[in-house]
Formats: C-alpha cells, structure tokens, sequence
C-alpha cells in the first residue's frame, strides 16, 4: 500500500482494505488502461425516467442519423471498456457506450442494483433510425440488463450480443467477504466502483429470478458468446440462454469460444463485432 495512506489511517483500516479488495477483485469487471484517444471520444447525458437524481453519461462515435448499437459493460466497468468499438465504429451505425448509473460519469452515484431501473436507464436510447431499432451488447452484468431492456421493451430492440453473459440465477454464489465488504464502514474504505459492483452482485441472483420471468418476452434475434474458459461467469450459463429463448420464433446463435476467459470484449473483439455484423445483416434483410 502506498505510504500516504498507511500514514493517514491507522494500519488496521488499511489492512481491512486489502483483504476486502482481495477477495472482490476475481469477480470484477476490469479493462484495459485508457488510451488518448478513448478518452477524447465525445460525451453526451440524459436524465433516467423514474431515477431520482439521475445524469447518465455515455459516449458516442459514429453517423448521428444511423441505427444505433448500444454497448452495456459489467461490473464494475464503464463506458469506455467498449471504446476501441467506437474508435472504430461497426459498419452503418451509430454506436453509443453508456456509464450505467453508479460508474463512471453517471449519477446517481449509489448503487442500483435493480435490474429493472438500470433497463429503464437505458429506454430513452432505444430511438428508431432508418425503420431499425438498436442492438444491445451487453458484457457480463450488462447482459442480463440487455435481456431485461429487450423483454420490457421488446418492440424496440433489434436484437441482442450477450458477452461472457451471467443470467443462471443458479450459479450465483456471494463469498462472505461480500458481505463483509458492505458492512459497517468497510464500503467506504473501497473505491465507488468496487462498493457498488459488490453492492450489486449480492442481490443479483434475486434479480434473475425476476428476469427469468421475463425472458419470454423477448422476441429479436440473439448471439451469445461465451467462453469455455470463463473463471467468473460459468459457461453453464449458455445451456439455461438456450433453454430459456428457445421458442417463440427467435433466433439464437452462440459463438463457443473453447479458449476464452471472461474478457472477451478486449480479447475476442473480432467475435463480437461478426455478432453485431450478423445481427445488422439480418435486420436489414427484414
């Protein structure tokens, strides 16, 4: 630990500290370090319907007038984990990454761990262009509130890319130091991300048993990718996407990768960019 602040609080608090980011840090979403560039990308905000205090900020690249796609990061994350796809924009799109409220740029700057409110944060983006709606693309966290955006506003969604995606209620475990994390003042020993990723894993599992309610409503074509190799979000997760889109006329791809980890926006780019691909070409074939 840096010596300021071994100096500026006593040595006990530090050492809490350590062994609370210790055992949060495996399951978080973290990205590469900013590039220059990344980080002169226009920025653009929006107040959330039904978010008090609510300012979500997000970043855009990209022709204004076309369809849009939409990116969703993990947690923690923010918007600028998807930036080299907006420095390189896909194709005909207008491509837009949002800080979900409580990271980044975004307010409020508590948690939100509902994943109803942090869909409904995400509404006043699904705008139509050209007579096509958006794609979402959401990574890990951000997967299940793409699904919980697409099933409440499932005429407004042209379809979904789900990354390394954690939608099993089933396989969600809390380690106990989760809780230790969010009690007393530990939370205020963390940085804003880590208290409120882990103030939003403790409660996920109660929130995809409502999304699983959902799922049915979900009517645009879906690609998941996943991989084999994901330490934090269990492959087993594609088995219950499959069982639970089957039906109802929807298309679903998965893109399995034998040999990828969790981070896959950063490492398997060129799958989820022929995802988004697939996903224009057949909106644009309708």
């Amino acid at each position: 630990m840096p010596a300021r602040l071994q100096t500026c609080r006593p040595r006990w608090l530090a050492g809490a500290k350590i062994v609370v980011l210790t055992f949060l840090s495996p399951g978080c979403t973290f990205g590469p370090s900013l590039s220059e560039e990344a980080a002169n990308l226009p920025r653009a905000t929006y107040t959330a319907p039904g978010l008090p205090d609510s300012e979500i900020s997000y970043i855009y690249a990209g022709d204004p007038e076309a369809p849009r796609v939409i990116y969703i990061h993990g947690t923690p994350g923010q918007a600028t984990n998807f930036a080299d796809y907006l420095i390189n924009p896909a194709r005909g799109l207008h491509a837009i990454s949002i800080d979900r409220p409580g990271f980044g740029q975004s307010c409020p700057s508590i948690a939100v761990p509902q994943l109803a409110q942090q869909a409904a944060a995400i509404e006043p983006l699904l705008v139509e262009r050209d007579g096509r709606w958006p794609i979402l693309i959401g990574h890990s966290l951000g997967a299940p509130i793409a699904a919980w955006v697409a099933a409440e506003y499932a005429d407004r969604v042209d379809g979904l890319v789900l990354v390394a995606g954690a939608l099993d209620p089933e396989l969600e475990k809390v380690h106990p130091m989760q809780y230790v994390g969010n009690f007393f003042f530990v939370p205020y020993l963390l940085p804003r991300s880590l208290r409120n990723a882990n103030r939003e894993l403790i409660p996920l599992k109660r929130e995809l048993e409502q999304l699983a309610l959902l799922l049915e409503r979900v009517t645009c074509p879906i690609v998941i990718v996943h991989g084999r190799k994901d330490g934090l979000v269990p492959f087993e997760n594609v088995a219950y996407m499959q069982e639970k889109f089957a039906g109802n006329g929807r298309r679903v791809e998965i893109i399995d990768l034998p040999e990828g980890n969790h981070f896959l926006p950063w490492n398997a780019a060129s799958e989820i960019r022929n995802a988004i691909a697939l996903l224009q070409d057949e909106t644009e074939a309708r």
